[in-house]
């Protein structure tokens, strides 16, 4: 996926559902299917049968969060913004917040 919008490294904001208003942080992006995990977003509880490996029992884990329930936390204000793609003087293609127009750095 040429461009994405939300990339891992980034600080998003939950639009909607159940942890609505929460930030994150996106630790993995699934493209294919338009979703991302976000760091202590969308914990859900799983019984876990015991294997060799690990133990069983009920763990909590974060499930996948569709990418448009989630928005780039703008990084002058901390609210919520769009993204746009822009080139620089240099030739680099680089992501913007377009409520502040500020750069989007890739934290990677």
């Amino acid at each position: 996926m040429a461009g994405a919008k939300i990339k891992k490294g980034d600080q998003v904001i939950v639009l909607a559902g159940r942890d609505k208003g929460k930030k994150g942080e996106v630790y993995q992006v699934i493209p294919k299917d338009g979703r991302a995990l976000v760091r202590g977003v969308n914990v859900v509880r799983k019984h876990q049968r015991q294997t060799a490996q690990q133990e069983g029992g009920i763990i909590a884990k974060e499930a996948s969060i569709h990418v448009s329930n989630l928005a780039l936390e703008d990084p002058k204000d901390g609210k919520p913004t769009r993204v746009g793609f822009k080139r620089l003087d240099d030739g680099r293609k680089v992501r913007f917040a377009k409520r502040s127009g500020e750069i989007i750095e890739d934290k990677r």
